[in-house]
């Protein structure tokens, strides 16, 4: 067991931001004025459910806290990530509170802040720490595998919400079908790159957009089209978590181990 205070300053901003991001989201979720059910309404809207989420990735984080005290996990968290996450953590505690208050539009630009840090945290996790453990799976690369699969769903999320029409008051035109449709066919896409970029997938990040696909499907029933197309790109992205699943499972009974190349980031340049 190595010294616990080796990279102290790190793991005590580590405890702190989580804390901090942590805690604005349990605001968000549960608090009084709760935007995931009452903000703007968009034909790309989720059902409300899509955002319990964070509750999971926050819950494996809480584990990424701990296990940064290992030898282990000091390894990959503060040798690896470094100051990365303190720093997600608070463009995510700016995004979670402006895009509460209604600021779309600035909301949108800290989503791509945000995306842009988990895709580089996530470049770092697969391409230079492979997992040595059952906890750097649960604590670094699950956690860092939903979270990057979520965001590029807030992502197209917070687009439509910044400039989208609300459905509330607009009916569905052509031009907002299009894009809708470019939307979901941009998740569906992205959930079959992570199944599709090594023998055993990320199954992880291809359950978080598959996820939001179904709660898509599942709140859009103002307009059939948007309603029956999220549907089908559901379908076709939930192919995407049997086959990782299958990719892992088979991968795990053979040498379960993958080189550097199969775990390169699907961000080009990242």
């Amino acid at each position: 067991m190595g010294d616990w205070k080796d990279g102290i300053l790190l793991k005590i901003a580590n405890v702190v931001v989580y804390f901090a991001f942590l805690g604005s989201n349990v605001y968000t979720v549960s608090g009084p004025e709760s935007p995931y059910g009452s903000g703007k309404e968009t034909y790309f809207t989720p059902a409300p459910y899509a955002f319990g989420i964070w509750s999971l990735i926050h819950l494996l984080l809480l584990g990424y806290i701990v296990y940064q005290f290992t030898d282990s996990g000091k390894k990959t968290i503060i040798d690896g990530i470094g100051w990365r996450f303190p720093l997600l953590a608070v463009l995510n505690l700016v995004y979670v509170n402006v895009w509460a208050k209604g600021h779309y539009i600035v909301a949108f630009v800290f989503a791509l802040l945000v995306s842009s840090i988990v895709s580089h945290i996530y470049y770092v996790v697969k391409k230079h720490h492979a997992g040595e453990n059952i906890h750097d799976e649960l604590w670094v690369h699950l956690p860092f595998s939903l979270y990057h699969g979520w965001t590029t769903v807030l992502v197209v999320v917070t687009a439509f919400e910044a400039f989208g029409v609300n459905a509330l008051t607009h009916k569905a035109g052509i031009f907002t079908k299009v894009f809708v449709f470019l939307g979901l066919l941009f998740l569906e896409a992205t959930a079959a790159a992570y199944a599709f970029q090594s023998t055993e997938g990320d199954v992880a990040a291809s359950i978080a957009i598959t996820w939001a696909l179904f709660a898509i499907f599942e709140h859009q029933r103002s307009s059939k089209f948007v309603h029956y197309a999220a549907l089908a790109f559901a379908l076709i992205s939930l192919f995407s978590v049997l086959k990782s699943l299958y990719g892992l499972l088979t991968g795990r009974r053979g040498s379960g181990v993958l080189h550097d190349e199969e775990r390169a980031p699907l961000v080009s340049g990242s």
